[in-house]
């Protein structure tokens, strides 16, 4: 459940900063079929996508004891 709950915050901050992507595809499918708005499409499903595995490989990388002193305790609760 830990691993699910530091995955969310991240994807949360990865959407905040790379927001347009899901814009892009509100955008696409709001509004009238046209030709013009087909790169909607394709730029909000790369970006959105990219969102996703970025913070699906954050989520994954372990913490870096060394970089960030104390934050292993701090977690564990005894700091």
């Amino acid at each position: 459940m830990e691993t699910f709950i530091r995955y969310v915050k991240i994807q949360l901050f990865v959407f905040l900063c790379g927001i347009v992507g899901p814009i892009f595809l509100i955008v696409f499918f709001a509004v009238q079929p046209e030709p013009d708005t087909k790169w909607l499409y394709w730029a909000g499903l790369f970006v959105t996508t990219g969102d996703i595995l970025i913070a699906l490989a954050l989520t994954h990388a372990p913490v870096d004891d060394v970089a960030v002193p104390g934050f292993s305790q701090r977690r564990r609760g005894r700091g």
